[in-house]
Order: C-alpha cells, then sequence, then structure tokens
C-alpha cells in the first residue's frame, strides 16, 4: 500500500496567462498558494493481473485500454503499468469544478503513487511536467499549466511560463508573522456552482488569440502577478486586496462565460461590507470565491455574501508520499 498526498491551491493573480496560445507569444505568470486541502491517491497490489479504479465511481477491468478515466488511462500508459493494481482516490473538497485545480492535483498525485509503487522517486519538476503531458497533450485538454505546478511545488509562488514552453517557480520571500497575516484576511466562501473549466478556457483561449484589447488585459494581469509578488516581498499586504481586485476586472473582460450576475452580486455586497478585493477562484462561473479584508471586516461580509465559509489555510509542501509499504 502506498498513498501520496498532494494539495489543492488557490490561484490569486494572472490566471489564463498560462495557456499555451497567450504565453508563447507573450509569456505567462501567475502567483498562487497551495492549500491545506488534499487530494490523496492509494496503490495496492491486486489478487490477479486486472485493474480497479475507485474515485466517483468504481472500473473494473482487464487491460488499461477499457479504463475509461482517460487520465489514468494516459498515466498508466506513460509509467509502462499494465495491470495488477488497485487505485482508489479521496479528496477534501469535491472533486470536479471548484477552482482549486483538482484535476491537475490528482494528475499530479497519481504520477506519484505510480512512481513510487515501481520504486522510483520523481521530482516536483517531473511530477509537474509529466501531468502537462497528461493533460494537454495526451487527453487534449484546453487548460493550462498553473495547476500542475502549483500542486507538485506546494507553496507560495510566482510561476512563470515561458514562450520556450519551460517554467519557473519563484516562491514569495516575506516575513512569516506577514505570511500569516496574509493568511488570516483571506476569507473564502463556496457558491455550490460547479462547472466545466475546460469549456471556459477553451473559449477564452480562443477569443484571447484575435484580440489586442483581449491580449493587453493579460500582459496587464502578467504585471499584476509580478507587482504582487514585489509588494509582498515589501510587507506592503493591503495592496494584496487592491490587485486582486484590479486583476478581477480584466479577467472577467477576457470572455462573457467568466462570471455570471449572481457572482456579480455576490462579489458587490462583500466589496460592500468591507473587503478590499477579491476573485473566484479558477475558469469562472462557479466554485469558490476569495476575499481579502481585515479580519474585523470578516464577519460582516459573511453576513452580507450569504454563503458558507469554507476556512483555507496555506500549504508550504507540494506532492508527496504520505504511506509507503512496498510489500
Amino acid at each position: 500500500m502506498i498513498i501520496s498526498q498532494t494539495p489543492l491551491r488557490m490561484s490569486f493573480v494572472g490566471g489564463g496567462s498560462d495557456l499555451p496560445a497567450f504565453y508563447r507569444e507573450h509569456g505567462g505568470a501567475v502567483l498562487s498558494t497551495a492549500i491545506d486541502k488534499y487530494v490523496y491517491v492509494s496503490i495496492n497490489r491486486k489478487f490477479d493481473q486486472g485493474i480497479r479504479l475507485a474515485y466517483s465511481r468504481t472500473e473494473e477491468v482487464q487491460s488499461i485500454d477499457e479504463i475509461e478515466h482517460e487520465l489514468v488511462r494516459a498515466a498508466f500508459s506513460m509509467r509502462g503499468i499494465r495491470g495488477g493494481v488497485e487505485i482508489t482516490t479521496t479528496a477534501d473538497i469535491p472533486s470536479r469544478g471548484t477552482g482549486l485545480g483538482s484535476s491537475s492535483t490528482f494528475t499530479v498525485g497519481l504520477l506519484n503513487v505510480l512512481g513510487a509503487y515501481q520504486g522510483q522517486h520523481v521530482s516536483a519538476e517531473d511530477l509537474a511536467r509529466g501531468s502537462c503531458e497528461i493533460e494537454i497533450e495526451r487527453c487534449g485538454q484546453p487548460i493550462g499549466k498553473q495547476d500542475q505546478y502549483a500542486a507538485a511545488y506546494g507553496g507560495l509562488n510566482l510561476i512563470e511560463f515561458h514562450p520556450d514552453d519551460s517554467v519557473s517557480v519563484k516562491p514569495v520571500i516575506m516575513p512569516r508573522d506577514l505570511r500569516d497575516l496574509l493568511e488570516q484576511r483571506l476569507i473564502v466562501f463556496y457558491t455550490g456552482i460547479t462547472r466545466s473549466a475546460s469549456a471556459i478556457l477553451a473559449s477564452q483561449s480562443a477569443e484571447t488569440g484575435s484580440d489586442r484589447a483581449k491580449q493587453a488585459a493579460l500582459k496587464r494581469m502578467v504585471e499584476l502577478a509580478h507587482v504582487m509578488r514585489e509588494e509582498l516581498g515589501r510587507g506592503n499586504i493591503d495592496s494584496f486586496g487592491h490587485i486582486l481586485d484590479e486583476n478581477w476586472s480584466l479577467k472577467k473582460s477576457l470572455t462573457s462565460g467568466i462570471s455570471t450576475s449572481e457572482i456579480d452580486g455576490w462579489y458587490d455586497r462583500a466589496m460592500g461590507a468591507g473587503a478590499l478585493g477579491g476573485k473566484l477562484l479558477g475558469a469562472g462561473q462557479g466554485g469558490f470565491m476569495m476575499f481579502y479584508a481585515p479580519r474585523e471586516r470578516h464577519e460582516d461580509i459573511a453576513n452580507a455574501v450569504g454563503l458558507r465559509q469554507v476556512r483555507f489555510g496555506f500549504e508550504p509542501l507540494g506532492s508527496r508520499i504520505l504511506f509507503y509499504n512496498p510489500r
């Protein structure tokens, strides 16, 4: 039995600039953090040579070609695993459509546990790159690269996406007490709405490619990711809220599917109750909403928004093997 633990993530600024249609021409950057909510993937040797998968549904098959879960099928093929295993997945947060990068988190955790099953340590860089290859290249999903790197590396980072397809992960360096204060000033709500990130990202990628105004908005979001890292490094954490607010306005301009009148209403009520800025986490239309505000305003914001509050903390570590018994 081997178990991997892989963190979900909150993306603050620059989302969308990690799509190939943009970063291959202009370069991209996202500032995000891993959080203390996880996806767990376990692997166990099976008595026979079949394959058993347990996630939101159960599959019992005899070969990898019969596997319906495309990410598992692609990961098994990449790692050269033909059968004789059981895979089980559990998560702290609903697994799809919540804006926390769960699909990539699962893929990173799966590659980690498969590597350990084969007696190999897989580095964070290899986990991230392998997950990108599976999701984007092998499975053809119209997504970016930020979630894979956030899950593999963990921590609070500026992640840069270069035109040559390379990626740089740069930690945000700031005093511990200010990092704790930043964490305490974030308040997160679950909208109860789930959606397909792929459809929104595909639309955004297509519209951004030929629209100069939308390209300019993304360029400014990339700039804001760098500005946020610099401001946090200087200890100016209140700028965090103002940068979030500008970034959210820019993000909504990228495609009509990102926000809704209901989401706009929640955002406006939170800002009226004392939030300095916020955003919808993930591609858009649903999932979790996050706001930055002084702690004394959190109760008023929660009452104004009227959604279920969920408490998150920052997670400094990326995907790791939590339990290892290769026998």
